[in-house]
């Protein structure tokens, strides 16, 4: 069987290496799965605590995807097995998954990721926490989970939190399509390159001799990324063409006002009519999670972001619209999700609530995570 993640490292002209992470699913656009996270999570607490390993470069085999999310029809089949019980592999999942994507925004030393083609929910979680995150002419992002009766996870709820104004409330709700220019001007990725220059970027990554002192070696990688980085994406960013727009959809008021203006948006861009369809087609209870989280976030910490995560993550495995939604896009392929409830009025606070229970005994998982 081929590696799910290859690994490599790059020799550098001071004899220090790079340590680079392959995702190697191709064909699954490279979808993150589990089998992916347990090989990531130890070499990477490796590489951290190698001297001579000066950064980590992450990206994805193909051209067309680096991780376009979470490997979902494993997680399918425990959510029918298990219905409203206990679900032993969702808590592995999602407790793995978690604890590599805080390893990666907390790690102590350089992350470069190359977030080229397709960047969705667990890709998404990878690359938000690099410290030098790249996009190129095809890069296209989302968090798209309200599509799936899911919510933004993989600290979705911190780094949309952190974008300008009310954009992430925006793509939470809608799950709205980013492009470079969008990922830039978000706050999501910190350089444009276009994909040609990849191999003369492991080049120039290869001719440099690293500080002996590793507190440079964050501005030693960028200023190799300045040299070889393109200010203009070929795109313009829809999310600055109508920024205006979206504060007013989101407006500072509760959800039912937001849905409001969200069904008699009317706007004649094909961009942002198509994300206000995207929520109204989406599932209702996953919205009122989104906009749960979106409250709560401000008050917590990264460490507290994915306990309260992985606490409603298992709460979306023990109710009915998360394998609904796996189930209509990627099981039986009909795309005609059947949300229980169907409407953003009958999801109440019993409901809402029920998703952050603990579904597990003893401390909490993530209890370490600091």
């Amino acid at each position: 069987m081929t590696d799910a993640i290859v690994f490599r490292e790059l020799p550098t002209a001071c004899g220090r290496r790079i340590g680079v992470a392959t995702l190697n699913a191709p064909a699954a656009l490279n979808a993150l799965s589990l089998t992916m996270v347990d090989a990531l999570m130890p070499r990477l607490s490796a590489w951290a605590a190698d001297p001579q390993v000066v950064a980590v470069l992450l990206d994805g085999a193909g051209d067309k995807a680096f991780c376009a999310g979470g490997d979902l029809r494993e997680l399918y089949q425990s959510m029918r097995d298990c219905g409203s019980a206990p679900n032993a592999y969702a808590q592995q999942f999602f407790g793995r998954e978690y604890r590599l994507d805080h390893l990666i925004h907390t790690f102590p030393k350089p992350v470069l990721c190359w977030g080229h083609g397709i960047v969705m929910g667990g890709g998404m979680g990878l690359m938000a926490g690099a410290s030098h995150r790249v996009v190129t002419e095809k890069s296209r992002l989302a968090m798209p989970e309200i599509a799936i009766g899911l919510y933004p996870d993989v600290a979705g709820s911190w780094f949309l939190r952190r974008m300008p104004a009310r954009l992430g409330l925006f793509l939470a709700l809608t799950g709205a399509p980013m492009n470079a220019a969008d990922a830039l001007f978000a706050g999501l990725a910190d350089f444009y390159l276009p994909h040609e220059r990849k191999a003369s970027l492991i080049e120039a990554l290869s001719l440099t001799s690293w500080h002996a002192d590793g507190t440079t070696h964050a501005a030693q990688l960028s200023h190799v990324l300045e040299t070889l980085r393109d200010d203009t994406p070929p795109s313009e960013s829809k999310l600055r063409i109508h920024f205006d727009a979206i504060q007013t959809l989101m407006g500072h008021d509760d959800l039912p006002d937001i849905a409001r203006r969200l069904a008699a948006c009317t706007a004649s861009d094909a961009w942002l009519s198509g994300a206000a369809q995207n929520f109204l087609k989406g599932s209702p209870t996953s919205a009122a999670l989104a906009f749960a989280l979106w409250r709560n976030v401000p008050h917590l910490s990264l460490a507290q972001v994915f306990r309260n995560e992985f606490d409603a993550s298992l709460g979306c495995c023990a109710h009915h619209d998360f394998a609904e939604g796996i189930r209509a896009l990627l099981i039986d392929k009909d795309r005609q999700p059947r949300w229980q409830p169907a409407q953003l009025d009958q999801v109440d606070v019993s409901l809402l609530e029920d998703h952050f229970r603990p579904r597990y005994t003893g401390a909490h998982p993530l209890a370490d995570l600091v």
